[in-house]
């Protein structure tokens, strides 16, 4: 009799457990990336009663209850926010807190801080690998994640030209063909080279020659152009009208030096070939360009950074180029119902987690990242709801059970009188 007390206050305590699981699960219903707990009962062992030992057996109760995390996939909903960033799969982004500690989380609600940091919500400094020198080694150890924030990207130099046309097959000795190709030294100055073609008397004969205003190299002579080209290049087209000279791969040095900008010297490579297919053409058609390419760009600022669906963070500048500047790292975790809840959306690593594989998106089990989305609570309001009054019965017939076993002691006492 005097082990109903315990049992029901054992079913009492557990009940009281469960409610308050109910209860974070729903304070953080529309808490991003959280994942709701359930609950896990035991009984405790049972006391044996009678000479045989198994003629009765009473229990001693529940134990009090395990909390069981639910990593299941929650709803990804559009958020539109540029660092914004929802995990589809089983990974989780890592994260270092205040105290440089490896923590995970799978809320993606990140922000930049005026120094280019890429946070948390709550501070912590997001991880992944960054540009160094122009390229983002994702073979590297992770650290935290800067962007160029309010960052002047240096101009690059023109180091190679191309110009695709079809030069007319019609066109009488003498004619030319002028096509202009803007190029960039190495401060960032634009220069607008002219390239010139010459029909000469030979059949199918070209002569390329390649000039910039005179007013911008200190040889020239302002309102002449100055021609970069010590002989003129002869090109020779088939009576195909496929280029034949230059051959394959055609390419010929343009140098620009004395340049009054103060810039380098200029040396750019002008291909007429591209991956072995000609970039000329003589056909009976009025001589056109129909590309013009050149790798050199302005300087620029930086206007707006954003990430995409494999976790890489891209920079748009202001000359309109783009540029991946870092890449989010995430971790697969064989366990993750051992990870324990470090606040602010985090999890960090329990004594039984097995040890997190770090590495890119989409790779090794990690999952996809999907950029401008958040993963929603996995909470279940219905669910909840309907545990929250299973609880509350149970409560209340525990509580029943003492009462009985209360009056049954009295009952008991009285026998004396």
């Amino acid at each position: 009799m005097f082990r109903a007390f315990t049992t029901a206050l054992s079913a009492m305590n557990a009940s009281a457990t469960g409610v308050d699981v109910v209860g974070n699960n729903l304070a953080n219903l529309n808490t991003p990336g959280f994942k709701s707990s359930a609950m896990a009962f035991h009984d405790i062992i049972a006391q044996t009663i009678g000479a045989t030992g198994t003629e009765t057996q009473v229990g001693l109760g529940t134990g009090r209850p395990k909390t069981v995390r639910q990593f299941n996939q929650g709803a990804i909903q559009t958020s539109g926010g540029g660092m914004d960033a929802a995990i589809q799969g089983g990974g989780f982004f890592v994260v270092k807190d205040s105290l440089n500690q490896q923590v995970f989380t799978r809320a993606g609600n990140f922000q930049l801080d005026a120094l280019g940091n890429l946070l948390t919500a709550t501070g912590e400094r997001v991880q992944g690998w960054r540009e160094v020198n122009g390229v983002v080694d994702i073979n590297a150890p992770v650290g935290d994640v800067v962007l160029p924030v309010g960052q002047l990207r240096p101009p690059t130099a023109t180091s190679t030209m191309s110009v695709d046309l079809n030069l007319n097959a019609a066109a009488a000795t003498g004619a030319t063909f002028s096509t202009p190709v803007e190029v960039v030294d190495s401060l960032g100055v634009p220069h607008v080279l002219t390239v010139t073609f010459t029909k000469q008397a030979a059949a199918n004969t070209w002569q390329a020659q390649v000039s910039i205003p005179g007013a911008e190299v200190a040889a020239g002579t302002a309102g002449t152009p100055y021609n970069l080209l010590a002989t003129p290049v002869t090109v020779v087209l088939s009576s195909s009208g496929v280029l034949t000279t230059p051959a394959s791969p055609g390419n010929t040095t343009v140098p620009a030096a004395g340049l009054v900008s103060g810039a380098a010297n200029l040396s750019i490579t002008w291909s007429l070939y591209n991956n072995a297919v000609p970039r000329l053409t003589q056909y009976n058609q009025p001589s056109a360009v129909s590309a013009v390419a050149q790798n050199g760009s302005l300087a620029a600022q930086l206007t707006k950074v954003a990430m995409n669906d494999t976790g890489k963070i891209t920079a748009q500048y202001s000359n309109g180029q783009q540029k991946l500047v870092a890449q989010l790292a995430m971790a697969f975790i064989q366990n993750p119902e051992s990870l324990v809840a470090a606040g602010n959306n985090n999890l960090s690593a329990g004594p039984q987690t097995a040890l997190p594989a770090i590495g890119p998106a989409e790779t090794g089990g990690r999952g996809k990242i999907l950029g401008g989305a958040i993963e929603s609570s996995t909470v279940d309001i219905a669910r909840e709801f309907t545990s929250l009054i299973v609880l509350q019965r149970w409560y209340q017939a525990s509580a029943r059970m003492v009462t009985t076993a209360d009056e049954l002691t009295q009952e008991t006492i009285s026998l004396k009188r």
